[in-house]
């Protein structure tokens, strides 16, 4: 493979330990080879993925740790073989950066379910060995096939939230038929993933009620999201009263929270997909098989899918509700998400702010 330097060096902001603590970070991102993409990342937006990281809640940080996996920016160089990309083109990097390219899941483009193990964007063992370092950053060096367009008629600021809250939503409805005008969808969840699901929801013609343990989000909901219907999860005659009326549910809420008052909510046939990450998920048998009702998990998409979705969203006039953030707030930010203090995704504006 044939390459061709970069010639500058990356400044980022990266967690040297597991107080997560981010400050400025010099490092060089890798040359460029004849299938790559040389990005100047303009925004990144701020995920949990970003804490569990920085945070070492997994017991397995690299540090140093650059987070950021939603990642926008203009194309600045392109290698040689590169065909799906010029200079100037304004692109998206989302949760993972490479794949064997050559299993059954790759062959089907949905390389998030490599055999070998997709390379996640930071903080994953690229196949030549070297750690990646993500999108709080001014570049990055990306293999085409896993750069997304995005149509210059969206707003950079508000399309990388898509790459991870957006698909996470949007791969499983689309697998589990949640787009089918005039039938009945709940949310378990306003966050970031939430949020989407609604608008998903709504621009499928789906009619939608939100579920929080919250009254405070039902304003937000209904007048903001455009939701149909707001119930709080623990009145239980607002939950009776909703008992075998929904198609589908998609559950968003990673808190631990019992499982069997939503099943009961499903119609028969019903589907229920989780893409929250709770300690442990309970219900009872007699909900699943005397409902003939269907319980599925999800995480985010394969490159085909994430790219019929950025244009979905275009096409639709559908944008993830941001608060625009400088890099030197990202620590500030990230105590805001676990708090669940924001609406409903911080992004980096990292071309103005990080010099």
């Amino acid at each position: 493979m044939s390459s061709e330097s970069v010639g500058e060096d990356c400044l980022g902001w990266a967690a040297r330990d597991a107080s997560g603590v981010l400050s400025p970070y010099k490092f060089n991102r890798r040359a460029l080879g004849s299938e790559d993409v040389y990005i100047k990342i303009t925004h990144c937006g701020v995920c949990y993925a970003d804490v569990v990281w920085t945070r070492n809640k997994h017991g397995d940080s690299k540090y140093p740790v650059v987070p950021g996996h939603e990642i926008a920016g203009v194309v600045a160089k392109v290698g040689s073989n590169v065909h799906s990309f010029k200079v100037g083109d304004h692109v998206g990097v989302g949760t993972y950066i490479n794949s064997c390219r050559d299993c059954e899941y790759c062959n089907d483009r949905l390389e998030i379910h490599c055999v070998k193990g997709s390379v996640y964007t930071f903080n994953g063992v690229d196949f030549d060995g070297t750690i990646t370092k993500g999108g709080y950053s001014t570049s990055i060096v990306v293999h085409e096939r896993y750069c997304f367009m995005i149509p210059k008629s969206y707003p950079l600021a508000s399309a990388g939230p898509l790459l991870c809250a957006g698909i996470t939503v949007y791969s499983p409805m689309m697998r589990h038929k949640m787009n089918q005008p005039g039938k009945s969808l709940g949310v378990v969840g306003l966050g970031g993933l939430g949020h989407m699901a609604v608008k998903f929801g709504k621009a499928f013609g789906l009619r939608v009620t939100v579920f929080s343990s919250s009254e405070s989000k039902k304003e937000e909901a209904l007048s903001l999201l455009g939701a149909d219907n707001f119930v709080v999860s623990s009145n239980q005659e607002e939950m009776a009263a909703l008992a075998k009326s929904l198609d589908f549910i998609i559950d968003t809420a990673s808190g631990d929270h019992p499982f069997d008052p939503y099943m009961s909510l499903l119609k028969i046939s019903g589907v229920l997909v989780l893409v929250g990450f709770p300690s442990e998920v309970k219900f009872s048998p007699a909900n699943l098989i005397l409902g003939s009702r269907t319980v599925a998990g999800s995480v985010t998409g394969g490159t085909k899918e994430i790219q019929e979705m950025v244009d979905f969203c275009a096409a639709k006039g559908i944008y993830p509700d941001i608060e625009l953030i400088p890099i030197g707030y990202s620590n500030e930010a990230l105590d805001r998400v676990i708090n669940k203090d924001v609406k409903y995704r911080f992004v980096i504006d990292i071309e103005n702010s990080l010099k």
